[in-house]
């Protein structure tokens, strides 16, 4: 038997998830409803897809929404907090961990790097999240518009083929 500790592998998961209820894209890590299903069985390179396409909409909304955040003063402060992160988390999820330890404990604000005053966190957060979820559902409506396309004309053409 090995005396190895095993850590567990990081997710997107944040604890809240609404595809419980029916919701295509879930409102706690905007993975869609899918992924968080199959999320387990997926392959790292499936698990790296995920992961670029959610870092890829934090930075899209985070990045300008804090345009005074200091990202090694960031980045400290996640590492005095024991935030896990991937090593190749994007700007914007670092953002997003500093915001939502912040959401969660106002106090921290000073300190976090994010560069707005404690009063600013609410608003933020809310728009954040207004935001973020609709780029999330916009993206997996256009990937499902995509498939049902690729379905279509593999469809047609095998319809034609059977024709000829």
């Amino acid at each position: 038997m090995s005396n190895e500790r095993r850590i567990a592998s990081l997710t997107p998961c944040a604890g809240r998830c609404s595809t419980v209820f029916g919701d295509l894209v879930c409102r706690g890590c905007r993975r869609f409803s899918h992924e968080v299903i199959h999320w387990n069985q997926y392959t790292p390179e499936q698990h790296i897809a995920v992961w670029i396409r959610l870092d890829a909409q934090l930075d899209q909304i985070l990045v300008p929404m804090l345009p005074l955040a200091k990202l090694q003063h960031v980045e400290g402060f996640l590492h005095s907090k024991r935030v896990r992160l991937r090593s190749d988390a994007s700007r914007g999820r670092k953002l997003y961990h500093a915001l939502k330890l912040c959401e969660k404990n106002r106090h921290l604000t000073d300190d976090s790097g994010l560069g707005i005053h404690y009063k600013q966190v609410r608003p933020l957060w809310d728009e954040f999240e207004q935001r973020v979820l609709t780029l999330a559902n916009a993206s997996y409506d256009v990937a499902f518009k995509r498939a049902q396309g690729i379905r279509y004309h593999l469809l047609h053409g095998k319809i034609q083929f059977d024709q000829v």
